[in-house]
């Protein structure tokens, strides 16, 4: 079976789950309104103290806040962030995790034994706690961009997050090296290298893929609750959770102030999920693919 009719299947696969299409359709709109977010007619730090808490209106589709800031535009901004944060941490995540679960995986004995304990060490800590530990620590350093970066926020989550994408690419691999293609690539010459990053690394690709929409969806959930917190990144940056922190203190006078964030995380989250049970079914040959 060739790679072009191997492709071919899966995208088959993929478009059979009805609803990781329309969440594929929906990630697309909230990308493409994240980008867009320059054409709005208002900055996300435009404040109009004259209209404080104005409801939904043609002028304001999601209102203003207690400033008079446009929520739609901080919206489009923030997810620009979330976005962002999401992708950049997994990629970082996936990256890590793979590394380590194929070096632990292919070669075992002591150096398995020695990445399994150090990824063990880190399962242990209570990851919330130690994301605003390290996250207060950062940015207390003598450097002005710490202050405020998102790549702050990236680190930590990505830190904190490869240990599980290690342990799948380690157990896939330990799975893999016995098999006979590995065994004859290695009678014909073939380097540790070679084998792990072109023979086996492939083959792990459609876990790794649902794995990485599983880590996005958590990494986006994780900056918007520090922001909420008011441990990721710092104001007058627009982020979903830091527009959700102010708006618990006026939810009653002005409900809309969290009812868009929340709806926007809750959006973004669900469509990864669902794109990640899309592909799921995708790359597993076995599943029983109904019209879902």
């Amino acid at each position: 079976m060739t790679n072009r009719s191997l492709g071919s299947q899966i995208l088959r696969r993929f478009f059979k789950h009805r609803l990781a299409v329309v969440a594929v359709v929906m990630l697309v709109v909230l990308v493409s309104m994240a980008l867009g977010a320059s054409f709005s007619p208002y900055s996300p730090t435009q404040q109009d103290p004259a209209n404080p808490f104005k409801a939904p209106t043609a002028a304001h589709w999601f209102g203003t806040d207690e400033l008079g800031r446009d929520i739609f535009t901080r919206i489009l901004y923030g997810g620009r962030v979330s976005l962002i944060v999401g992708l950049v941490s997994t990629l970082l995540t996936i990256f890590l995790g793979v590394a380590v679960g194929a070096i632990s995986g292919y070669y075992g004995g002591w150096m398995d034994n020695v990445l399994m304990r150090i990824t063990d060490t880190f399962l242990t800590f209570p990851t919330i706690f130690v994301l605003i530990i390290l996250s207060s620590f950062l940015r207390e350093l003598p450097y002005p961009w710490l202050k405020n970066s998102v790549l702050v926020v990236i680190v930590i989550i990505a830190a904190l997050s490869w240990m599980w994408p290690a342990r799948l690419v380690r157990s896939l691999f330990i799975t893999l090296r016995e098999r006979e293609f590995v065994t004859a690539t290695k009678a014909l010459g073939g380097g540790d290298a070679g084998i792990i990053i072109w023979h086996i690394l492939p083959n792990c690709i459609g876990p790794i893929l649902v794995s990485g929409t599983l880590q996005m969806a958590f990494a986006i959930i994780t900056e918007s609750g520090l922001s909420y917190l008011g441990f990721g990144v710092q104001p007058p940056t627009a982020t979903w959770g830091a527009i959700l922190s102010t708006a618990q203190v006026h939810v009653y006078r002005a409900p809309w102030m969290a009812i868009y964030p929340g709806v926007m995380i809750f959006l973004t989250v669900m469509a990864i999920n669902y794109i990640g049970d899309g592909l799921r079914d995708a790359f597993d040959p076995y599943v029983v693919h109904t019209d879902k």
